[in-house]
Formats: structure tokens, sequence, C-alpha cells
């Protein structure tokens, strides 16, 4: 029997670069045998079955622990299916997403950006499911939104930011809006000092996240973990990472963690949509879902799964490298072309580690 992984198949460029990954995850390249458990969820999908099969999808997240999504598509309208983020987000009990921007070889990045910039965004609460109303008719119009944050949500991220800030090396930079609003944003900033007494050996430098915008063009190049608010980090993270020469240069990890933040469930996606002007075009950058494939593998906590997805990571930036690059980077490979480079440099890597006895032996 393979090893579980849950799949979440999506719309559009999502899906088509999705399909890309898993070429990479086919375990005659990586190595490991994976037993795909996938779910459509593609908006059509969704709607047919009245987001059954989101509910569906979160539990066998639930079961199996890690999955990889593809982007999808939210409907505008009113009353329709809504996104199936934020409401697996919800089901699988997750209160963090961690997008971390990182140089890209060969690829000059905005400002004086070097290390690695992680944001450790809130990944429920916040503005996200809020309720909204209008009142009035005319210009009397009035609309309203009840949003919340809880302790327990802030607490985890504080912690967790600080424990990653400790795993990089890295500084706790920058914070909420705690002085326009003391009672919500002031929440996740009694949550940050309190981390920072627990922990202080890790550098902090609490700022408003105004003012992070502001500095974070003018960095000196030294490694960050920054902390935010659902709807914070939801926009810091894009900024970040096109900082660093493209949104589709990283990948982003919803995770559920328990009260040792310890991983409960892990499910790794692209920070980007379904780029419908991309569709058919074979012209997408696969980046970004192929580090959430070599992300998912290394949540799985299986020894052959942690190789692969070293060997997917090295592989993934070596082809940017030496040059093998997508049209937003430069280059003119197609999606295809980069996706069949990183596979025959993976092959090659996982032949060589084990030529040389670093990897048992298949079989």
């Amino acid at each position: 029997m393979g090893v579980p992984l849950v799949v979440l198949e999506g719309d559009l460029t999502g899906q088509e670069l999705l399909e890309q990954a898993l070429r990479v995850l086919e375990p005659s390249v990586c190595g490991v045998p994976l037993e795909l458990v996938r779910f459509d969820l593609s908006l059509a999908h969704r709607r047919a079955t009245a987001n059954r099969v989101v509910y569906e999808a979160a539990e066998a997240l639930r079961q199996h622990r890690v999955g990889i999504k593809a982007a999808t598509t939210t409907p505008e309208g009113p009353g329709d299916v809504g996104s199936p983020n934020a409401l697996l987000r919800e089901l699988v009990g997750a209160q963090v997403i961690l997008r971390t921007g990182r140089r890209i070889p060969g690829v000059r990045p905005l400002a004086g950006v070097v290390a690695p910039i992680a944001v450790v965004r809130m990944a429920v609460e916040d503005a996200y499911g809020a309720r909204e109303w209008r009142e009035g008719e005319g210009l009397e119009e009035v609309a309203y939104r009840t949003t919340r944050v809880s302790r327990r949500i802030c607490r985890v991220v504080a912690e967790f930011s600080f424990r990653h800030a400790r795993r990089l090396g890295a500084k706790v930079f920058g914070g909420p809006k705690y002085t326009v609003s003391p009672i919500y944003e002031g929440l996740l900033k009694e949550e940050l000092d309190a981390a920072a007494r627990r922990h202080p050996d890790v550098p902090y430098d609490p700022q408003l996240i105004d003012a992070v915008y502001a500095l974070l063009l003018q960095t000196t190049g030294e490694s960050l973990v920054i902390p935010a608010l659902n709807r914070d980090g939801d926009t810091l993270s894009d900024l970040v990472l096109q900082m660093f020469g493209s949104i589709a240069g990283a990948e982003s990890v919803v995770l559920s963690l328990d009260d040792d933040l310890q991983v409960r469930v892990a499910l790794a996606e692209a920070p980007h949509g379904t780029a419908p002007r991309l569709y058919r075009k074979n012209l997408a950058n696969p980046m970004a879902m192929i580090l959430a494939a070599a992300a998912a593998l290394s949540y799985l906590g299986v020894p052959a799964a942690s190789r692969a997805s070293r060997a997917i990571y090295e592989a993934t930036f070596e082809a940017v490298q030496d040059g093998v690059r997508t049209a937003d980077l430069g280059g003119a490979a197609t999606t295809a072309e980069f996706t069949d480079e990183v596979i025959r440099r993976v092959r090659a890597k996982l032949e060589a580690w084990q030529a040389f006895g670093l990897v048992e032996p298949s079989g």
C-alpha cells in the first residue's frame, strides 16, 4: 500500500499547474510510492455538490494529514458556493498559513532582499468569513461588517512565529495596527509581546503593519519572520513574494497545529490564483506548485519522502539558476519544459545519492 497524499483539484491554470506538480510526484521520479486520494474542487463540481465535496476533502485531510491543492475559482455573486479555501481551513482546524519568500537564483530581487522573509498569516477569523450587511438607501446606505479574532489563534500565530524565527536564525518583525485598534488588533500584539518574553534569544522588532510595508522596501537583507492578521497577511505575502521576483516562486502551506505546535494537517498550495489569461497556453510558471509538492513530501514523515523533497527543492532552483525559466522570470521555457527539466534533475540527484550510499536501494 502506498503513502496517502490528498490531492485537491482546481480550476483553469491552477489545475494545469497541479498536473505538472503531480508529474514530479510520480513514483518513477521521486521514488516514493504515493497513493493519491483525489477530490474535484473545481467550481462546477462544488456547485453540483453544494460544497459537499469540500467537506469530504477536509475529512480526508484530517485522516491522512497531508495534502496538495490547486488554485480554485471563487465566484463573486452572493449566495454561491464561495471560496473553498476559508471553508477548508475552518474544517481542518488550521491556525497558520506559512509563505516564505526566498532568493530565486539568477533573478534580481526588489530592494535589498537577500535572506528569506516568512509571513506567518492567521489562517482563520478576522475579515474572512465575517458577517456583512447593509442598511439604508441611496447615499444614506451604510455597509457593516462584524469580524472577530480569538486569543487562542493569536497565541498560536505568535508562538509559531518565534519558534520559526529561531529555526531560520531570523528576527520577528512587524505586527498589527494596534495603535488604531487596541482592543481588536491589540490582541495579537499582546500575544507577540508575551511570546517575545518566552523567547528572549529571538530578536523582536515590533512595527505597525503600515510601517512594515515601507520598511520592507528599505530592508538590509536580514532574514525576517512577519506575523500578521488574516487580511494583513494575505496582502503582505503577495508583496513579499513578488519582491523576490515572482509570486509563482514560492509555495504556501496551511497548517493545523496541536497544543504543542506539532503538525496535525499540512496542506501545500501555490499562493497565486487560477490565472485564466494563461489557461491552455503552456506559459505559466509551475515553480510554486512544484515547490508545494516538495513541501507536502516534507510533512509525510517518511525518509524517502524527505529525500525526494530536498531533491525537488534543489532541482527547481538549480534549473532556474542554469537559465531554464518561464517568461515571468525572463526566460523562454514553457510550463511543460520547465517541469521536464526539474524531473530530469530530480532523477539524476536521487540516482547519484543512491550511488554514493546516501539513499537506501529501492525494493
